[in-house]
Order: structure tokens, then C-alpha cells, then sequence
């Protein structure tokens, strides 16, 4: 039998029906005693948050009317000390840069709770 490369063999693959992988699956279990479907499995999700990405930034747009909170909250989530955290709720930017996109969320729906107007990027 002739040897072909990773290449021939993923361009193979893209030619192949679902069920003819699903096949081609089948039959690798038999022949070699594993199950390439869970390597299959795993991967799946990274490709899924491809789409998303992975770290953004959070942006305060806007103190709102009552800034007392926000600069409370801005302080406790960023270190800074009373001074700098005014500063950052009156003249806006950026709360925390590359963070997960779901710790982004939580503190997005912090500030907002707060009265805050938030972007994240």
C-alpha cells in the first residue's frame, strides 16, 4: 500500500461525506483497537472558539449620573488607588485589558449595575 501524507490524508478527508468519515472512523476502530473520535471530540471545541475572541478589553464609556459606585467599583477591581480611580470614571477608558471574554461579562454587568456605561472590545 502506498504511504500519503498528513496533507493528502486531511484533503481526503474534506472530499468525504459525514457518513463516510463516520465510516472511516468505524473501520480505524476496528483495525487498530481506538477511538480517534475522541481526539476528534476534544478538538472540536477550540475550533468552535476560533470565533470569539479570546481576551478583550473593558471600556468605560460613561460614570453616569451617580459616579459614587463606579469609582468604588473601579478602585476594587483595578487596584487603583481613590485619585486615579475619579479620574478614570469621569474621563472614561479602558477598566482592565485582555481578560477572558466571560470575566469582561461579569464585570460589564458590574458597572452597569452600578450605572455605568461599559463597551467591551
Amino acid at each position: 500500500m502506498a504511504k500519503f501524507t498528513k496533507e493528502e490524508f486531511i484533503e481526503g478527508l474534506k472530499e468525504m461525506s459525514i457518513l463516510e468519515v463516520k465510516e472511516l472512523v468505524d473501520a480505524m476502530k476496528e483495525e487498530f483497537g481506538v477511538d480517534p473520535s475522541a481526539v476528534a471530540v476534544a478538538a472540536a471545541p477550540a475550533a468552535a472558539e476560533d470565533d470569539t475572541p479570546s481576551t478583550v478589553t473593558v471600556t468605560l464609556t460613561s460614570a453616569g449620573p451617580n459616579k459614587l459606585p463606579v469609582i468604588k467599583l473601579i478602585k476594587e477591581v483595578t487596584g487603583l488607588g481613590l485619585k486615579d480611580a475619579k479620574a478614570l470614571a469621569d474621563n472614561g477608558g479602558a477598566i482592565k485589558e485582555n481578560i477572558p471574554s466571560s470575566e469582561a461579562e461579569e464585570l460589564k454587568a458590574k458597572l452597569e449595575e452600578a450605572g455605568a456605561s461599559v463597551e467591551v472590545k
